[in-house]
Parts: C-alpha cells; structure tokens; sequence
C-alpha cells in the first residue's frame, strides 16, 4: 500500500485528490496539510511514502518544504503537483529534487501513474519536459537570465509579471514590502532590467507567464 500525503491549501483540491486516489486498490490518503509547517510537522511525526505537494501555499509554499525535504528525509518523494505551467518552475523543482512535476490539469490515470512511478524510484516528468531537460544539459548552451535567480526571486519575478504589485505579493509570501522590494530590485539588477514593464515583456515573450 503507498501512503500518500497531500501538502495543498484548498481544501477542495484536497477532497478531489482523495476522490481519484479512492478508486485505486493500492493507493491510500495517510495525511493531508494545508501548509509547509503543517507538512513538516506530519512528516516528522507519521510515515508516507510520497508527497502530493502544491507550490503556492501561505506559511511555507512548496519550494520551501521541498528544500527542507531534500535536506531531513531525502529519501521521501515528493511530486509537484500545482497550477503553475512547466515553463515556470518545473526544472526549477527538478533539480531541487522533486521526484516528479504534473499541472492540474493533467488526467487523473495521469496522477495514479506518476504516484507509482516515483514510488518505485524513478521520476515522472512530461515528454515536452524532458526535451527541455536535455537542451539544458547541452555544454554549450547559454543559460537565459532567468536562470541566475534564486528561487525565492523567481517568484517575485513571476508575480511582478503577472500583474501584482509588491504589497501584494508581500501579503501572499507573508514577507514585508521592504523584503518584496529588496527582491525585486535584485531581480532587475541581475536581469539588467530597470523597470516592472521590461520584466513582464521577458516573461512573457520567454513563455514564463501567459
């Protein structure tokens, strides 16, 4: 049997996970979180075989409880499973060291086979995924600007490009508006950009956001 625990903060996602992963023989819900800390605290004090885990969440999103996973249970898989586009942070949580990475919208045989294949030890990644995967590993190829950021500016970046403004996203992170602004000024300064504008044309242009 593989225990399962779903890390996601809408409770309705959550009820529709347990729905799909129902009508699956070998497949059980052990636990369910609306947050990284919340995660954390089950994963310290229970015992899952994989980890259904969102990016967006209040508290701690899931880049975060992905790093905190990689370096206390490294052992314990963990498919990214979120509304996000590959394009934005899927090889970001690759090479993070997430087991697999699927949008919801994907099928649910979909998710029933990615569970399986990474409890079995491999990794579950889309074929359009895989091809950008390997352009990546090519030796000469020169890796685009966006790739220089950290994970936390990425964020930013991504959210400036979507339209929000810096109290915003202060707000959604849980982090102050002079951090929100320190990050953006970093992000603009490491993507030799001066204003909100020049990084929502690359984003977009670059496919990062829609």
């Amino acid at each position: 049997m593989i225990k399962i625990l779903i890390v996601d903060d809408h409770a309705i996602v959550r009820e529709g996970l347990k729905q799909i992963v129902a009508d699956t023989a070998d497949i059980v819900v052990a636990g369910e979180a609306e947050n990284g800390k919340e995660a954390l605290n089950l994963i310290h004090n229970g015992d899952f075989d994989v980890v259904l885990l969102d990016i967006a969440m209040r508290e701690m999103d899931g880049l975060d409880l992905l790093r905190k996973l990689k370096q206390e249970k490294s052992k314990l898989p963990v498919l990214i499973l979120t509304m996000y586009p590959e394009k934005q942070y899927a090889v970001r949580a690759l090479k993070m060291g997430a087991a697999g990475y699927l949008t919801k919208v994907s099928a649910p045989d979909e998710l029933i086979k990615a569970i399986k294949r990474i409890f079995s030890g491999g990794k579950y990644i889309s074929s359009s995924l895989a091809e950008k995967l390997a352009f990546n590993l090519e030796v000469d190829t020169e890796k685009p600007p966006h790739e220089n950021l950290s994970d936390r500016e990425f964020q930013v970046m991504c959210m400036i490009a979507s339209g929000k403004i810096v109290k915003q996203i202060a707000e959604e992170l849980f982090l102050s508006v002079n951090t929100i602004s320190t990050y953006r000024a970093r992000v603009l300064e490491k993507m030799r950009m001066k204003t909100n504008s020049e990084l929502t044309y690359y984003a977009i242009k670059n496919q990062i956001v829609l």
